[in-house]
């Protein structure tokens, strides 16, 4: 039989719904650095994506002892799906009690950081200014669009994925991404911004 520590997330995910709660933590382990960094970029506030990914991992837990996961060699954007969806959860409480979107600022520094840029103190000025304003872009796109923005450049996900986990057609995710393209140009032309990384 093979280690735990050898296994892939879906043997790991079938050893769980056999008993096994250690193979449980792996998967936590495998997938929590990615999974939390999708949701807070998402939701933009710490407190509310500490909550998301509880919930996530709590609907995971239920779905895999339920017998409510197949196999598919996917597990990771089978958990996706399921964050996806809590997070459309929040959003619709959110508006039902007409609360306020979160703060508009994301420093997303769990993503990237200063340490990208390489050369003079000029250079690195510049980097991080062009960085922070591509950022604060960012965080200015409809919540729809900052989700495809972030899943394909920083989680390096396909179209498919990305129309997997989000429950639209591959022709919705590349909408949303030239939208959000489109949208990124019409500030950088409104804002006289110049992008370039030195």
């Amino acid at each position: 039989m093979k280690n735990l520590n050898e296994m892939t997330d879906e043997e790991l995910a079938l050893s769980y719904i056999n008993g096994d709660n250690r193979a449980f933590d792996l998967l936590l382990l495998h997938n929590q650095t990615k999974l939390f960094s999708y949701i807070l970029f998402v939701v933009r506030d710490r407190d509310v994506a500490d909550d998301i990914f509880q919930e996530t991992f709590v609907k995971a837990i239920t779905k895999l002892q339920q017998g409510k996961y197949a196999p598919s060699g996917k597990f990771g954007a089978w958990l996706m799906r399921i964050a996806h969806n809590v997070i459309m959860d929040w959003y619709r409480a959110q508006r039902a009690e007409k609360l306020t979107d979160g703060p508009r600022e994301n420093d997303l520094s769990n993503i990237a950081g200063s340490e990208l840029a390489i050369g003079n103190i000029e250079n690195q000025f510049v980097n991080v200014q062009t960085l922070n304003d591509i950022k604060k872009m960012m965080n200015l796109l409809p919540a729809p669009q900052r989700e495809v923005v972030f899943m394909r450049y920083y989680q390096e996900m396909s179209f498919k994925e990305i129309a997997e986990t989000t429950g639209v057609s591959i022709n919705t995710s590349l909408g949303r991404m030239r939208y959000a393209i489109l949208n990124m140009r019409r500030m950088v032309r409104e804002n006289n911004v110049t992008l370039q990384l030195m």
